[in-house]
C-alpha cells in the first residue's frame, strides 16, 4: 500500500469533508438505525453551514487521512469549550474517528488515532476522552486495546432516537 498522509483540513476542503463525513457515517450505522433518523441526523450533522462552522472554530481541529490524493477517512478533536461534554482545558475530545469501509482493518484509524494522541501530548493536556456508541463493538475494542476505559454513559441523539454512549478516557503521562 503507498504512504497514508494525515494533514489538517481547511474550509477550502468542506466540499471533501462533508462527503467523506457523510459517507463513513452512513457506511458505519445505516444497518442499525432508521433510514428518517439517519437523513435527519447527516442532513443536520453534515451541512455546509454546520461543518464551516466547526472547522472555523479555534478550539476544533479536522485532519484528513489520504492516500494518493483520496480521503479515506478523518479526524475531528476538540479542546476547551468546543467540547460536546466535559469542556474541560485539560483534556482533549476526540469527536471522529471515520475510515471508509474499504480500508477498514489497514492501520487508518490507527494512524487518524496516534494523531490525536499526538495533538493531545503537544497540548499538554492530562487526558484525552470521547464517546462511542454502546454497540459498536469494533470501536469499542479499538479503543480499549488503545488503552482507554469506561468512566461514564451518556445520550447520543440520532434524529429522533436517542441512544447510549459509553464516555472512554486515556489518562496521558505527563
Amino acid at each position: 500500500m503507498e504512504t497514508i498522509e494525515i494533514k489538517r483540513i481547511t474550509v477550502q476542503e468542506l466540499d471533501q469533508l462533508k462527503e467523506i463525513g457523510r459517507k463513513t457515517f452512513h457506511e458505519t450505522f445505516s444497518e442499525s438505525n432508521d433510514e428518517e433518523n439517519m437523513k435527519k441526523y447527516l442532513d443536520e450533522k453534515f451541512s455546509s453551514d454546520k461543518l464551516i462552522e466547526e472547522l472555523n472554530n479555534t478550539d476544533s481541529e479536522f485532519y484528513f487521512a489520504t492516500l494518493e490524493n483520496d480521503v479515506i477517512g478523518y479526524l475531528k478533536v476538540n479542546f476547551g469549550e468546543s467540547q460536546t461534554e466535559l469542556k474541560d482545558d485539560t483534556a482533549l475530545e476526540i469527536e471522529r474517528i471515520y475510515v471508509s469501509k474499504e480500508f477498514h482493518g489497514k492501520k487508518v484509524g490507527q494512524l487518524l488515532y496516534e494523531k490525536a494522541i499526538q495533538i493531545a501530548k503537544d497540548k499538554n493536556v492530562h487526558y484525552v476522552w470521547l464517546g462511542v456508541w454502546e454497540n459498536n463493538v469494533r470501536a469499542i475494542s479499538f479503543y480499549t486495546k488503545n488503552g482507554f476505559v469506561e468512566f461514564d454513559k451518556h445520550i447520543f441523539k440520532l434524529g429522533d432516537d436517542e441512544q447510549i454512549d459509553i464516555m472512554m478516557r486515556l489518562e496521558l503521562a505527563n
